[in-house]
């Protein structure tokens, strides 16, 4: 089987690699040692992971709670001036409102800011996890002496699946 390279694009470079490493094999190459890592479980159940997600609540976390009581000020006023809407002049009521609208533009701007803040942080700190994280890959496949290392895949079979020794490696903190 001849896998042309219009064809390694429409497979993508996971499957490309394994089909690759498959007509090798067919080819009469000795046999490959094939891994797989899954970086959605590095990130989900790793203790670096869990200790950057709670890094990253504690240093978001006064932000957060003036968030929250900066909303909880602005629907308090909305709601009073609902109530008071009836007997309050249109000049008083027009004030009230045009308070209200700078209360809230500034709530969103700050919402959006902690937001972007909170994105980039996320993002530091996952790219940190991942660099070691492959460091951590490179090694094993030296030491194991694998030719083929896969992320994300349709299917892995539990034989090939070595992110529990990336896991391992990552909580001791090598």
């Amino acid at each position: 089987m001849r896998l042309t390279s219009s064809m390694a694009v429409r497979l993508g470079s996971a499957a490309a690699a394994t089909v690759l490493a498959l007509c090798a094999m067919q080819a009469g190459a000795e046999e490959l040692k094939i891994g797989y890592v899954s970086t959605e479980r590095i990130l989900r159940d790793s203790e670096p992971a869990k200790a950057a997600e709670q890094k990253l609540s504690q240093e978001f976390a006064k932000r957060g709670k003036d968030l929250q009581d900066m909303e909880a000020k602005l629907k308090a006023t909305a709601d009073k001036l609902d109530k008071d809407s009836p007997v309050l002049s249109d000049a008083e009521r027009s004030k009230r409102q045009h308070e209200l609208q700078d209360m809230d533009r500034e709530f969103q701007r700050r919402r959006r800011e902690f937001q972007e803040d909170l994105n980039q942080r996320k993002n530091e700190e996952l790219q940190n996890l991942l660099e070691r994280a492959q460091r951590i890959v490179r090694q094993l496949a030296e030491q194991e002496k694998y030719d083929l290392i896969l992320q994300d895949a349709a299917y892995v079979g539990p034989h090939i699946d070595i992110t529990d020794k990336v896991l391992h490696a990552l909580d001791a903190g090598k």
